[in-house]
């Protein structure tokens, strides 16, 4: 797992973490952002000693920072280890996306109700930006674009513990992708999102529900969650041979 911390050097590619506040609130959106760009991976370390260099803060401001994260989930905080960014499991990774579902289909219904002509014209071009970023290979960017999409669009719905439970489920939704995506690392969600787009403004409920709905599943059929999938655990990994060897006469081939 990689353990640098280098990629939160970069400056980040949109202007939202510059807005924020206090000294927590923006390294908090630094850390956020690269996690949905997909730039830290899953168990990387996360020094305080490191990042308080990195951002010229105390290490009570990354503690701050890093104790939100691990309120959403996307960091582990580890008792007298330090913080990590989360590992789902397979089993987590699946109540994740049962969870965004739920959320996703809520969010959507309410967009059809409540969106208005200035909302979706940004939406619009947040479609186009991710467009654009994939079309040059800068994929990170597009990702975080294409989570940002969907944190708009609960913005848009109107209701402020379901925008909360949605910034952590796409941050998680992440980490995931980065976990367990499969070779297959083609993307057209912005196509999706323009679909989604125009039934929300033809206040088509249904379809839009159906088209979120068939989104979600293109991001499922990306990820191998299979059981057997593999593992670090060494003895698990060689178990045959181990078996093998264990049996008289035979040896394991080498």
């Amino acid at each position: 797992m990689n353990e640098q911390l280098q990629p939160l050097k970069k400056q980040p590619r949109t202007v939202k973490a510059g807005r924020v506040g206090t000294q927590d609130d923006r390294v908090y959106a630094h850390i956020f952002e690269a996690i949905l760009e997909q730039r830290l991976a899953p168990g990387t370390k996360l020094s305080e000693e490191a990042l308080g260099e990195i951002f010229g803060v105390s290490r009570t401001i990354i503690r701050r920072a890093l104790s939100r994260l691990a309120h959403e989930g996307v960091v582990l905080l580890r008792p007298n280890r330090g913080a990590v960014v989360a590992s789902p499991s397979v089993e987590e990774a699946r109540q994740v996306f049962f969870a965004r579902r739920m959320v996703e289909k809520a969010i959507t219904e309410l967009a059809v109700e409540h969106a208005t002509p200035e909302q979706l014209a940004q939406l619009r071009q947040m479609v186009s930006d991710e467009r654009d970023s994939f079309s040059r290979g800068d994929r990170g960017a597009g990702i975080r674009l294409s989570g940002e999409f969907h944190l708009t669009l609960a913005v848009v719905a109107q209701n402020a513990p379901l925008i909360s439970f949605q910034r952590s489920l796409v941050s998680q939704t992440s980490l995931i992708i980065a976990q367990y995506e499969n070779g297959n690392r083609s993307h057209c969600s912005y196509d999706e999102h323009t679909q989604l787009i125009d039934a929300i403004e033809a206040r088509n409920t249904e379809l839009a529900v159906s088209l979120m709905m068939r989104h979600m599943d293109h991001i499922d059929s990306k990820l191998n969650l299979d059981e057997e999938s593999a593992s670090d655990d060494l003895h698990a990994v060689f178990s045959h041979l181990l078996q093998s060897k264990k049996k008289p006469g035979r040896s394991p081939a080498v």
